[in-house]
């Protein structure tokens, strides 16, 4: 075209983000990674997390906080902040997803872990964008579900059909001779060929470091994180126990409770720390990167970006996965056992402390995830990079019009 020039590449990432903190950061991470490789690309970051304002983000990245919904213990999902019903929040947040796309034109419209979003509420906008032909892509952790728990939420959620539909390509953060996100779900042939396992994604330390490490806490010390923290009271109160139990456990230990953990529980074990001399408690840090890398050793619970951590990092861990309402957890910790990139904890609902304290006193002595080879392990930045390059270069660097010059 005549007169026209390359405008920048976009593209636009959805993560629902109900609760916690794991679609956030996987989302956040990839991001960060495909704007390190492209010069002239920008990415905007749709979510629905509270705490999305509590992070950095490079140049070049930026998000949209779409109304918050959370999920209930019972399954069911209800309005975060606004007193009006979730069918009502799930309705205006379609509408600010769909606008978005329409001004942001993207050439890449990433989706992370639900194919149709939150309620459905993305099928509007992949409907869309499908039409103006972009390229849609669902990007998958490594493990979703127990299959058959999965089977039965996809064919409530007509998922398979949405991949036939709507899907380009489909990105899983991780490798198949670890786990099989999609095993025991019926794919036709169509959807497995459009499938790419990328390899897990490495982290790195950030440009800025944590400021909330403790003086009082001396290395080595053992970091213990449950994420969002709003279901790890438990592990809490368990290491808590130990150091409680036994004075003689030689290693210090940092917790980290997470933003979304009851004020009560925080409180509570804020006091239990404050009356040992081996514990320390934070709430929340955006640099977990830092304070893990100085750890001699982690217990945590297990989720997707705990694990990338672990192995980035190269850190022993105990991990005790919860089971309930998913087996995620569960079946990453007990695949990783298997392949001695970690060892794993099981919450028996007694927690004897003994327990505890023998692996925290064990954890240093563990061996190191790096010993383990495995080909391609944390090769998912490049991975995703290489692929979305491939997208980039198939559907044409977007131009700008002179009409559009002029308006600049």
């Amino acid at each position: 075209m005549a007169g026209a020039r390359q405008r920048d590449t976009r593209v636009l990432i959805y993560s629902h983000d109900s609760f916690g903190l794991g679609h956030l950061r996987r989302c956040r991470e990839i991001a960060h990674h495909l704007v390190q490789g492209e010069s002239d690309l920008s990415v905007l970051i749709i979510s629905g997390s509270p705490i999305i304002g509590s992070f950095d983000f490079r140049s070049r990245v930026d998000f949209i906080r779409i109304p918050g919904v959370i999920k209930l213990r019972n399954g069911e999902y209800t309005s975060l902040n606004l007193p009006i019903a979730v069918e009502q929040t799930v309705a205006l947040r379609a509408s600010i997803i769909e606008h978005t796309a329409e001004i942001f034109e993207p050439d890449i419209f990433l989706v992370d872990k639900e194919p149709l979003g939150l309620r459905g509420e993305v099928e509007g906008t992949l409907r869309y964008l499908s039409e103006k032909g972009v390229p849609c892509i669902l990007g998958l952790r490594d493990v979703m579900d127990g299959p058959e728990l999965l089977a039965a939420e996809w064919l409530r959620k007509q998922a398979v059909p949405a991949l036939e539909s709507y899907y380009d390509q489909i990105w899983v953060y991780g490798l198949p001779q670890i786990c099989n996100p999609l095993e025991g779900i019926d794919l036709p042939d169509s959807v497995v060929k459009r499938i790419t396992f990328t390899g897990y994604l490495r982290r790195t330390l950030p440009q800025v470091a944590s400021s909330a490490l403790p003086e009082a806490i001396p290395s080595p010390y053992i970091l213990v994180t449950v994420g969002g923290g709003g279901d790890g009271e438990a592990i809490i109160d368990w290491v808590l126990r130990a150091y409680e139990q036994d004075a003689t456990i030689p290693y210090p230990s940092l917790l980290v409770l997470g933003p979304f953990m009851g004020g009560e529980h925080q409180n509570e074990f804020q006091q239990r720390a404050g009356r040992l001399d081996k514990v320390e408690v934070i709430t929340f840090d955006a640099h977990m990167e830092s304070l893990m890398a100085e750890a001699a050793g982690v217990i945590c619970m297990g989720g997707y970006n705990t694990f990338c951590e672990l192995l980035s990092f190269d850190k022993r861990a105990v991990i005790v996965p919860r089971t309930e309402p998913r087996l995620e957890q569960y079946i990453r910790a007990k695949r990783a056992q298997d392949l001695g990139l970690s060892r794993m904890l099981l919450d028996d609902g007694a927690r004897d402390a003994a327990d505890m304290a023998t692996a925290i006193r064990n954890l240093p002595q563990q061996p190191l995830p790096s010993e383990s080879v495995i080909p391609g392990l944390l090769d998912g930045p490049e991975n995703v990079t290489k692929l979305a390059r491939q997208w980039f270069a198939r559907t044409g660097r977007p131009q700008l019009s002179l009409a559009a010059q002029q308006q600049q």
